[in-house]
């Protein structure tokens, strides 16, 4: 699988659907916020990049909205038919607190 970095942090591509994984689209969208997610989705409408975040059930963060075993669920229901979209996996995660 392929590894990038983005904003200091590494990611693993788990899903590149119709190429919508573009790192400077996402340079400084990436936010604090999603550093307790497992997993980013990155769907776009309208031209532009909507995040949301997915953790497996051991995360101590986990609630059923965010449950990865339901992200195709989420993508059917949520995204637009057949839009371009990327699953991002967090590879690590560096906090300067």
């Amino acid at each position: 699988m392929e590894k990038v970095l983005i904003d200091g942090k590494n990611y693993e591509v788990i899903k590149n659907h119709r190429d919508a994984l573009d790192i400077a689209d996402l340079e400084g969208k990436i936010t604090e916020y999603f550093d307790d997610f497992d997993y980013i989705l990155g769907d776009y409408a309208y031209g532009k990049v909507r995040l949301k975040g997915f953790n497996e059930k051991n995360n101590k963060h986990f609630k059923p909205i965010n449950d990865y075993a339901k992200i195709d669920e989420y993508i059917k229901t949520n995204c637009a038919y057949d839009c371009r979209y990327f699953i991002l996996k967090a590879l690590s995660v560096e906090k300067n607190k």
